[in-house]
């Protein structure tokens, strides 16, 4: 029985039946993934367009926001019923903004800084103040306060750095992602509001989390194959090492799909079900997950730098893609794994371990077809050896 159908809260007229069974992914939370489809897309093209220390520190904050945008939503759908029609209707508003934000993220330390800060701004304000509004009298309304005060210091730190340019904008929205990612590890205290405990009120239903965090997995894989796809059709010629490359890049998403699906995303709902506070585990999932998926996207980029210039010369941001993405995905996998199991496997850590032993070398060849093909072959090793470990064939 999930621990939620235990909770002891109050039943609400928008919030799911629990009834011991796992919660099911509905259809406007599917179209709602869509939206994401076209936000992965923008922040893979947004790296690749700003190779640069500066350029990555930039994707890498764009990246967290979109995350953002998605987790509390998806936390909202774990304990509201998305097919009751105000919830709905949260959700197509939520759509809205997300599909601007994502319009506006190519610029957005540019000219269209503002309208990015305040289409997110106005995303998690407003959801959280929705849910707030409707909830009444009911034991999560305090969390609920907690989180849409934590929403609205964040936002302004969001607006106020679309106000301003450079270092300044930047550093406001460093500060902005802070206060979204670090207040729920403390509860979002809040002074006069204290703060949420999880065990009793982050209570959720792990089955829907983990199918969730898995759509998008699946939706950042499919990222990986739409720009494979796309760059080999606007190859000039379909020469030997084009088609190659495009081989090593859709082996290496198969990889990733192995290693995340194979074994784990069947015992991760369990874990979570049977923890005796059940929305920190799921907050750490989370947390991973943006690991995990932000390395799918460096591999994306990496795909397309490979498939585009199979022979070319590397250079310095080039490696980087190349190595990190493959190594942060191992790394992710491995604290997922731990989460659910105890300890990490050992073929990830040594996956971990051998990719820049093995790729280092292979870098001075200035081979990016190389490299990319070495990344692949080991974590598809990786992926045969965990199979093996759990079935008793190989020990770890």
């Amino acid at each position: 029985m999930s621990s939620a159908s235990t909770s002891g809260l109050r039943p609400h007229p928008l919030m799911r039946v629990r009834d011991g069974h796992e919660a099911r992914v509905s259809y406007v939370e599917l179209l709602f993934d869509l939206i994401y489809v076209f936000a992965i897309i923008q922040v893979s093209h947004f790296l690749l367009d700003h190779l640069t220390p500066l350029g990555a520190t930039q994707a890498l904050l764009l990246w967290f926001a979109v995350w953002l945008g998605w987790q509390y939503t998806a936390w909202v759908t774990n304990w509201f019923d998305p097919d009751t029609g105000p919830i709905r209707l949260v959700l197509f508003a939520v759509m809205a903004l997300a599909l601007l934000m994502a319009a506006a993220l190519p610029e957005a330390f540019e000219a269209r800084g503002l309208a990015f800060a305040g289409c997110f701004a106005a995303m998690q304000v407003g959801r959280a103040a929705f849910i707030r509004l409707n909830l009444g009298s009911h034991p999560l309304k305090d969390n609920y306060s907690r989180i849409l005060g934590w929403a609205c210091i964040a936002a302004l730190l969001w607006l106020a750095g679309g106000l301003v340019e450079g270092s300044a904008r930047l550093a406001l929205w460093a500060l902005a992602v802070l206060c979204e990612y670090v207040s729920p590890m403390f509860g979002f205290p809040l002074p006069g509001l204290g703060r949420s405990r999880s065990a009793r009120d982050w209570d959720i239903e792990g089955g829907h989390l983990i199918e969730r965090c898995a759509l998008f997995m699946i939706i950042a894989l499919g990222e990986t194959i739409l720009i494979t796809g796309a760059t080999l059709s606007h190859a000039e010629a379909w020469r030997g090492d084009t088609l190659l490359a495009f081989g090593v890049a859709f082996l290496e998403t198969v990889a990733m799909w192995w290693v995340y699906f194979h074994l784990a995303i069947r015992d991760a709902a369990r874990v979570i079900t049977e923890a005796r506070d059940p929305g920190r585990i799921g907050a750490w999932f989370h947390y991973v997950h943006a690991v995990i998926l932000g390395s799918v996207i460096l591999c994306a980029v990496g795909s397309e730098l490979v498939i585009a210039h199979p022979a070319g010369h590397l250079d310095a941001p080039a490696l980087t893609v190349l190595l990190a993405g493959p190594m942060l995905f191992l790394a992710g996998m491995a604290v997922y794994k731990y989460i659910v199991y105890g300890r990490p496997p050992l073929s990830h850590l040594v996956g971990f371990a051998l990719l820049p032993l093995v790729m280092g070398p292979l870098a001075g060849l200035h081979s990016a077809l190389l490299l990319q093909g070495a990344s692949a072959l080991l974590l598809m090793g990786v992926g045969i050896w965990e199979m093996l470990s759990r079935q008793g064939a190989v020990r770890i």
